[in-house]
């Protein structure tokens, strides 16, 4: 993980987290399945004016209720007292009853008059004989409350069957107009400002929609385990707040950049100026967008005023860039560092080298092989050999500061490709071995799977000895989770090399194009002509390993 001194703003600690519980009370019409949502006070210290799933916090009556309830063979302790939280917010602010009576049938319109909502709940229904129907109650979802905010729960989003022939109340104190609406439809209105929802609401609402009946949503949550787990981070975009999950592409960035969860980074792809990640690493993005580069070519400083700079990645020949480079170095950068030699990664290097004219730094890298197109020719000052380090130092008034890289050759996308691993706060750079937001090209005959899936390997292993967190990539966010995302990855290959063979299998006669069409039918049809140089790829490994025939 990073070093403590190189993160940028000063940490404080997350608010305390508190125990609750949200339930999604779902019935299905002949439009679909709808959830029951009220609109919380606009006094309300959390959310308030939003439109939200009844719940609130879990108290130690629900825990001590877990002799009232119903309970599924695989529910949790855990999981039952959510449970009882969920069906007792339920009936305090709506009015509606998850119980059973003795028999096992559903609480009557009689039980539901007898009970006082302002009193003590789970007392209420024993003396009335009632059965709490926690064994209904299903684990959805379990949000922890974003990590920049000043009110933080710990809550589980459970689901359950709105009961029949109820209808819900609100409590006119809490909670406001209950109303039944289509996850799509509520959405939609958020979109167009009428329907105010928070960031947890709105991404459970897209998964919601998904489904087609109540039933396919609770036989989803039968394994007892939430279908995601969320601790929210937020930036800046376009200025404004915007959220994001683990799954989402900047959400690696932020655990870098603001591991406290303060919103303070911006998310704007830009090329004008730096984009400072740490103190010794600054990313600029060449204005190179497109198809095969996304937002651009990210260049990367590594090294801070003192120790001068490492350039990972000069980029194309774009002088523009280049100029920028070198002044955010303040044009001490002592060496060029080039992942491989692609036309929108190393060009760049010899016109940085040149505006550094007192130091001339070395431009390192490993030479393109004869296998290399025209475009990617190559050839470095000085070679790097796998496991070489480079280091920078300088005294500081806390002690000597260094900042190492070490070289790491990953075949794969390219016969010369390289990552670069900064041991110190233990980030990966991967060029474009790993990216964010796509699997790369592997091209042949530069490019080659088997060695590629090794080279995947060997970041893992390399990951695992430093401690790495963080990915780096040539285009994109940052990455977080490393050995995680290298593992997806891997399997993300050789599944779709499965899918490969399968396709060569059914249609032995068939064409590359034939191929390509069935083994990558879950990418749109544009995408196909670029697919098709990694379906080669993953062809020639299938053969050489001899899994179907030339």
């Amino acid at each position: 993980m990073p070093r403590s001194s190189q993160l940028l703003h000063a940490q404080r600690e997350p608010a305390a987290l508190r125990p609750a519980a949200t339930v999604l009370l779902l019935r299905d019409s002949p439009q679909g399945v709808e959830v029951l949502m009220t609109r919380r006070s606009l006094t309300a210290s959390f959310a308030p004016g939003a439109y939200v799933f009844p719940g609130g916090g879990i108290d130690a009556a629900d825990a001590a209720a877990h002799g009232q309830a119903t309970r599924r063979p695989t529910q949790s302790g855990e999981h039952l007292t959510q449970a009882i939280a969920a069906i007792r917010e339920s009936f305090e602010e709506l009015g509606v009853l998850l119980a059973k009576r003795d028999d096992g049938s559903p609480a009557t319109a009689e039980d539901l008059a007898a009970l006082d909502r302002q009193a003590p709940f789970a007392p209420q229904c024993a003396a009335r004989g009632l059965k709490l129907a926690a064994a209904d109650v299903y684990v959805l979802a379990h949000w922890i409350t974003d990590r920049d905010l000043p009110r933080r729960f710990d809550v589980p989003f459970l689901v359950a069957r709105m009961p029949e022939g109820q209808t819900p109340v609100a409590d006119e104190a809490e909670q406001f107009e209950p109303v039944w609406v289509r996850p799509q439809d509520a959405l939609e209105r958020h979109k167009a400002g009428q329907f105010f929802i928070i960031f947890p609401t709105i991404r459970t609402l897209e998964r919601l929609q998904n489904y087609g009946n109540v039933q396919s949503i609770l036989d989803a949550c039968a394994t007892e385990q939430p279908l995601w787990t969320s601790c929210p981070r937020g930036g800046l975009l376009a200025g404004k707040e915007a959220r994001y999950m683990e799954h989402e592409q900047p959400f690696g960035e932020l655990e870098l950049v603001t591991p406290d969860g303060q919103m303070l980074h911006a998310l704007d792809w830009q090329a004008e100026q730096p984009v400072p990640l740490l103190k010794n690493v600054q990313r600029l993005t060449a204005g190179n967008s497109g198809f095969m580069t996304g937002p651009g070519t990210n260049s990367y400083l590594v090294g801070d005023p003192r120790t001068g700079y490492i350039a990972i990645d000069p980029g194309p020949a774009d002088d523009a860039h280049i100029e920028r480079l070198w002044r955010a170095a303040g044009g001490h950068i002592k060496f060029i560092v080039c992942t491989h030699s692609h036309p929108d990664h190393s060009p760049g290097a010899k016109p940085l080298q040149a505006l550094c004219n007192n130091t001339k730094p070395p431009i390192l890298g490993l030479a393109s092989l004869p296998t290399a197109n025209a475009a990617s020719q190559f050839t470095p000052d000085e070679m790097l050999a796998d496991g070489q380090r480079l280091s920078l130092s300088a005294d500081a008034p806390d002690g000597k500061t260094t900042h190492t890289l070490r070289a790491i050759h990953t075949p794969g996308h390219a016969a010369n490709h390289l990552c670069l691993l900064l041991e110190e706060d233990g980030l990966l750079f991967s060029g474009d071995h790993i990216l964010n937001g796509s699997t790369t090209i592997v091209n042949p005959p530069d490019g080659e799977m088997t060695a590629y899936l090794e080279s995947l390997d060997k970041l893992d292993a390399a990951c695992a000895e430093q401690d790495a967190h963080f990915i780096l990539p040539a285009h994109g966010y940052v990455l977080g989770s490393a050995r995680a995302q290298i593992a997806h990855l891997k399997k993300h290959r050789l599944a779709r090399e499965a899918k490969v063979l399968a396709v060569m299998q059914a249609d032995p006669q068939g064409t590359m194009d034939d191929w390509v069409a069935k083994a990558y039918d879950d990418v749109p049809p544009r995408v196909w002509p670029v697919a098709k140089r990694s379906l080669l790829a993953h062809v020639e490994r299938i053969q050489a390993m001899g899994d179907c025939p030339p």
